[in-house]
């Protein structure tokens, strides 16, 4: 019953999934997500949606019994007939756009990838935005391969324990959930790489993960070739002292451009995805003067051309450096290769190469060795030139070479299926057109009440998401049949909910909304306009004042003033964001201006129909226009830390009380309201096309990967 002829081979539906679940397409395909939820809703969720995980619960045979009993047959035939049409297909955009490309391929180098919450090699923002970028170059059909690491035990899961205290836990994962592709080398072996450090190689197994049209290559060092001690060094994400993370760098780095070579792939274009990834330039290097003979000035000229480097933070702890003695001990060999002594080299990340105290800078490193670097947003752009100008002083810091290309979000992982169904029926062609402006005016064709009723049953289900988390959170610290019936009455769907979720850096200013706790309680505890919070967000293990802050958020939400008004979640993951993202009604964010460099999360609200309400940072400096959402403040900053909290914490109250609560609770004669619905048809008509990774991808493809597979000068947007 299940069989069906695809090309000329017979399947069965087991067969089918086994193929689908081994590429990490069907993650951003709503179609395919329902349809493997449907086969068991409590496991698919107890498995953290891990396709793999679900079929290796099944016998071949139990598998197929089970897609007859939903009737689920023609549905698996379709999602398989898609995928094998998209893997199929060259697509138009690329076949207009990639030149030189499709002979030079890009090569993407990142610490961490956020493809899927079943896949956790990521921790926030920055993997996320990898992870993005790489669908967005398979759905438009980029000739790029990503380069990362393995992380057996990714980056730490988050627990709050019964004193408020953030726990960090360490998973392994299971390769075997893990939809690996076999990499060989020539000889029909495991490919495994080695990089060589002053006290001996260090190997690597080459894994592949295949992400739509786009492959993405892993290391992993926990090969028996390593010692104990080495084993370990990919095992965690932002684990362990100076040592690991020099290592790491220079696996991910070295290592990855070696894999490519092995793998017979030849890169017209190096992305270097923040600092961590520099020292890839050195390999390229490398090898470049081993094949031409060329001196390392010479060979650093070349491949400077053909690199594209990205950095994303304004804040100092953001940029790796490391001791004079550790890069001897570790690097020596590779700057020896380079012909190289170690002041020649420590000088190649020194803003004073003269300076014998100063620190070896991964971000200086790769600044010193790209001819096409940027900022991840415009204001981000000037922030950056002006952090950096010292590498450049005989310029004005206006004419620093440091240009930008903002952030944007890949539409199909962040939108909700609701709404995208919404916009199938109102929005003519917003799939093909998808960064066109002109099509996403249609937005304002969408009926009023069905906006508003789609966005309700979004926001219920993030309540009842909300509700279930806090009561499994409960249960583990033993708490009373009480305080687990409270936690199911926790949040109502009617009162006005923002979200604020992301990296608990002190920076990032979560504790703003909350500082002035009489005046927060009149706005929350309003009887007839009441206002509701979700956060969530983890801090770094080592990071003690974040901790603090996450501290100070839950004391607030164990306040009985607000314990059905205030909620932390905990383990923020891409699956907790999806929710958030998805039903929340404002999206709060308000860091110390000018230190979010970009930020992504409100962009993927704005998919989905929440307003943003933010301070003038970032990429919403550039998205606010009056009539899309809300801005805390004018843009001003203070030299006094104290002074800029307590004026922006007042602005953010004003602004909430006076303008944002009284337009959500204006309501008509169809009890909806009106306003609210116009400033999200605003926001989704001016800003989904315009920060979407299709957009961010077709700037990268323009204004840096072309130029530099070419060989041409083109200076980045500013």
């Amino acid at each position: 019953m299940t069989d069906s002829k695809v090309d000329g081979v017979n399947l069965t539906a087991y067969q089918k999934c086994v193929e689908m679940a081994h590429n990490l397409w069907w993650s951003w395909r709503p179609m395919l997500n329902e349809m493997f939820r449907l086969i068991n809703p409590a496991r698919w969720r107890a498995l953290d949606h891990n396709l793999i995980a679900l079929l290796n619960e099944y016998t071949p045979e139990e598998f197929e019994q089970r897609i007859m009993e939903l009737s689920l047959q023609t549905s698996v035939n379709i999602a398989y007939r898609r995928f094998k049409e998209y893997m199929a297909e060259r697509p138009l955009w690329a076949r207009q756009h990639v030149g030189v490309l499709g002979s030079r391929p890009v090569a993407y180098f990142s610490l961490e990838f956020g493809i899927h919450e079943s896949v956790p090699i990521y921790s926030g923002g920055l993997g996320i935005l990898a992870g993005d970028h790489v669908k967005s170059c398979s759905d438009l059909g980029v000739p790029l391969v990503a380069v990362g690491l393995f992380y057996d035990k990714g980056y730490f899961r988050q627990q709050i324990d019964a004193n408020n205290n953030q726990v960090e836990r360490y998973v392994d994962t299971d390769v075997n959930t893990v939809p690996f592709e076999p990499v060989y080398d020539k000889d029909g072996n495991k490919l495994k790489v080695h990089v060589t450090t002053k006290a001996g190689p260090i190997y690597a197994q080459v894994r592949k993960l295949q992400v739509g049209r786009t492959s993405l290559y892993l290391l992993d060092a926990d090969v028996e070739e390593n010692s104990d001690e080495n084993r370990e060094l990919t095992s965690k994400l932002y684990g362990g002292d100076s040592r690991t993370r020099i290592l790491q760098e220079l696996v991910c780095g070295v290592g990855g451009v070696r894999a490519l070579r092995a793998l017979g792939i030849r890169p017209g274009v190096f992305h270097l995805n923040e600092g961590h990834n520099s020292f890839a330039t050195l390999e390229a290097i490398r090898i470049l003067r081993e094949e031409t003979g060329l001196s390392f000035d010479d060979a650093a000229r070349e491949i400077a051309q053909k690199t594209v480097f990205t950095t994303h933070t304004p804040v100092a702890a953001g940029h790796d450096y490391f001791e004079r003695n550790l890069v001897e001990q570790h690097l020596e060999p590779l700057y020896t290769a380079l012909g190289l002594n170690l002041k020649e080299f420590m000088a190649l990340g020194r803003r004073n190469p003269e300076d014998p105290n100063e620190k070896f800078c991964m971000t200086i490193l790769g600044m010193k060795l790209s001819r096409y670097a940027n900022g991840v947003s415009s204001l981000h752009g000037v922030v950056t030139r002006r952090m950096w100008h010292g590498l450049w002083p005989d310029k004005r810091e206006e004419e620093v070479p440091i240009g930008h290309i903002t952030n944007g979000v890949h539409v199909p992982t962040w939108m909700a299926p609701q709404i995208a169904v919404l916009l199938e029926r109102y929005v003519p062609n917003w799939t093909s057109d998808s960064i066109d402006p002109k099509v996403w005016s249609g937005v304002y064709n969408i009926d009023p009440g069905d906006l508003w009723e789609t966005h309700f049953a979004l926001k219920k289900r993030l309540v009842d998401f909300a509700r279930r988390q806090v009561g499994r959170q409960l249960r583990r610290n033993n708490a009373t049949e009480a305080e687990l019936e409270q936690a199911g009455r926790i949040l109502d769907p009617n009162a006005l909910t923002i979200g604020f979720a992301r990296r608990f850096a002190t920076y990032k200013r979560a504790y703003l909304v909350v500082q002035d706790e009489e005046r927060f309680d009149k706005i929350v505890n309003n009887a007839d306009r009441p206002v509701q919070f979700i956060f969530a967000g983890k801090a770094h293990p080592a990071d003690n004042l974040g901790k603090a802050v996450i501290k100070k958020i839950l004391e607030v939400q164990r306040n009985p003033k607000f314990s059905s008004r205030v909620v932390f979640l905990e383990d923020y993951d891409i699956n907790v964001a999806r929710h958030l993202v998805q039903g929340v009604d404002v999206w709060l964010n308000n860091p110390r201006r000018p230190l979010e460099a970009s930020g992504t999360s409100g962009q993927k609200a704005v998919l989905n129909g929440a307003l943003n309400f933010s301070i003038l940072d970032g990429w919403w400096a550039e998205a606010y226009d009056g009539s899309n959402g809300f801005a805390i403040g004018t843009g001003l900053t203070h030299v006094d830390e104290r002074i800029c909290d307590e004026r922006d914490g007042k602005d953010l109250l004003d602004t909430l009380e006076n303008v944002v609560v009284p337009t959500y609770y204006d309501r008509g004669s169809h009890g909806i309201p009106s306003k609210w619905i116009r400033l999200m048809m605003n926001s989704m008509a001016t800003l989904s096309w315009r920060f979407s990774a299709h957009r961010m991808v077709s700037d990268y493809v323009q204004h840096a990967y072309l130029p530099a597979a070419g060989g041409l000068s083109v200076k980045m947007p500013r």
